[in-house]
């Protein structure tokens, strides 16, 4: 069965349309009976009959389809049955998972597509041990059309290279992580939600797997992808989450690693994150562990502060995330005629602000509603739902879903 597809957008490296075979390659002398799967179209010509796969010794009958046409022959893409209206942000088992591996000093070179399970490391890796470990985290949406979008991969993989340097870790090249994320949505697109119901969150991971008891870098690596649909990363969707500042605990310190997105950011947080939400609140945001009254970001994503039609947010200074959702906000903001500016902003500033919202690939754009500290809750006009914070969320959402017109080059089409 030979199909292909089309890789359309503007990263400034060749993206030609190509044609490949779609294959899976099974061993009948494997005890386990796993198939091994080499998948890298984005649709499968089919006569009109029923579809039974057999993955990991088991057969799945695929029940919902969505049919286009394409170069006059029905192209089949089939839709996997779970209730999409029911998506909320936690890991859903998909098909398929990327995995590329190198050697420290090395190069990453071919990578490979297999079944999606667990894999296998050693109780000395680098990673277990010593938290040698890197992810990033984008979006795949679905078009009314069929069609896929990425939004703006490159920026992944440049901000996984940063992060890799510090750690003293190999990276993919951009075009071999946009190439692997590529193949991964394509490979995994039964699962891609419908226009309007959710996304396609795509992790990808960076870890030092190779055994080492001293303390030093690893000496192989392996880079690795999952996906899995979701919807809203808050429960309480679109509307406006309620944070409390913590005053006890920090994120990151000056000369740290909160400038890069390794693993131990996150489990670092949780403590204060689980406080937090047995007293109802959201979630947590952190302020700097100098002054101890300088904002930074909230667990998972960064601040903004809108004070008469000004928009502030807290300065890249090697203690907050350079997220890219943050980056493309403050474009869409100023190309819409909204001064921002990146600086140091106080928690006094917060309390004083006329609306406050966070941004992140997994909240896109989040209002925030109220503002404890110190004992003392702040509520912001309308509930949090502020004009800016509005425009701003359709504006981004509207591009990366594929709503409105793509002046800026961000999206990156898969069909």
């Amino acid at each position: 069965m030979e199909s292909g597809f089309a890789v359309i957008g503007r990263l400034g490296i060749p993206r030609p349309t190509v044609s490949l075979n779609s294959s899976f390659l099974t061993d009948p002398n494997n005890s386990n009976n796993n198939w091994r799967a080499h998948f890298f179209s984005s649709s499968i010509r089919l006569p009109n009959q029923n579809l039974v796969v057999r993955s990991l010794g088991t057969e799945t009958s695929i029940t919902r389809c969505e049919a286009t046409q394409a170069s006059n022959a029905s192209v089949i893409h089939e839709l996997a049955d779970i209730n999409w209206d029911n998506l909320g942000f936690g890991h859903v088992p998909t098909d398929y998972m990327y995995i590329m591996k190198c050697a420290q000093g090395g190069n990453f070179t071919t990578g490979l597509m297999q079944p999606f399970g667990n894999i296998e490391l050693n109780p000395s890796s680098g990673v277990l041990n010593y938290g040698q470990g890197l992810f990033e985290g984008l979006k795949a949406y679905r078009k009314a059309d069929g069609s896929i979008l990425l939004f703006r991969p490159e920026e992944n993989a440049l901000r996984m290279r940063m992060g890799a340097e510090r750690m003293c870790m190999p990276s993919p090249t951009v075009e071999q992580f946009v190439d692997a994320v590529t193949k991964t949505v394509l490979a995994n697109r039964r699962w891609i939600p419908p226009q309007g119901k959710g996304s396609l969150y795509i992790r990808p991971l960076l870890m030092g797997n190779g055994p080492t008891l001293g303390l030093q870098p690893a000496p192989e690596y392996t880079f690795l992808i999952f996906v899995s649909p979701v919807g809203n990363y808050f429960k309480e969707g679109l509307a406006p989450i309620n944070l409390v500042v913590e005053n006890e605990f920090h994120r990151a310190a000056p000369g740290g690693t909160g400038g890069v997105k390794v693993i131990g950011n996150y489990a670092a947080v949780l403590k204060a994150q689980q406080s937090a939400k047995t007293k109802g609140y959201s979630d947590v945001l952190y302020l700097d562990a100098v002054h101890k009254r300088y904002l930074e970001e909230v667990s998972s994503c960064n601040v903004f502060v809108v004070k008469d039609n000004i928009i502030s947010t807290p300065a890249i200074r090697g203690t907050i995330l350079p997220g890219i959702t943050r980056k493309s906000i403050i474009d869409v903001a100023r190309s819409e005629g909204y001064q921002v500016e990146e600086r140091l902003v106080s928690v006094d500033e917060l309390l004083d602000a006329d609306e406050v919202f966070c941004t992140g690939t997994a909240v896109v754009v989040s209002p925030v509603g109220s503002i404890t500290h110190l004992g003392k809750r702040v509520e912001y006009k309308n509930r949090g739902i502020g004009v800016v914070s509005q425009q701003l969320y359709s504006t981004l959402t509207n591009l990366q879903m594929g709503l409105s017109e793509d002046k800026l080059g961000w999206t990156m089409r898969l069909s």
